[in-house]
């Protein structure tokens, strides 16, 4: 909790580096809350519907969900940029999403990879100093 607390906190930092247990712990609390507002959305009836040939659709998802995504939208793509420097990339890097499967893969490898070791020049190394 303290490592989604702190992503939280500095939600429009976009210097220095954040280490693989401070992005991940985030991504797991905001996943959790997410799968939550869903369910409380659903059960709530605040989903969105449409009709669809006299058949009645739900989304799934509602107001609570895009009330969280609206809240954690900063703090997350702030925890990215961080994540990035932590390996040397820089935050533009994100853009490599745009590439169909291929740059997901490569995104999804960034993340997970090991820190830089020592200091990098987006700052010292969170691993050292913590």
């Amino acid at each position: 909790m303290k490592w989604y607390l702190k992503i939280m906190a500095q939600y429009v930092n976009f210097s220095g580096r954040a280490r693989r247990t401070e992005y991940w712990m985030f991504v797991l609390f905001y996943s959790l809350i997410s799968i939550a507002a869903l369910i409380l959305d659903i059960i709530l009836g605040f989903d969105f519907k449409y009709e669809i040939m006299g058949q009645t659709v739900s989304t799934g998802y509602g107001w609570g969900y895009l009330l969280v995504y609206a809240l954690h939208f900063l703090p997350a793509l702030g925890a990215v940029v961080r994540r990035l420097h932590d390996v040397g990339k820089s935050g533009w890097m994100y853009l490599i999403i745009l590439i169909p499967l291929i740059g997901v893969i490569w995104f999804l490898v960034l993340l997970v990879k090991d820190s830089q070791e020592g200091e990098n020049k987006y700052g010292p190394n969170p691993k050292a100093t913590s």
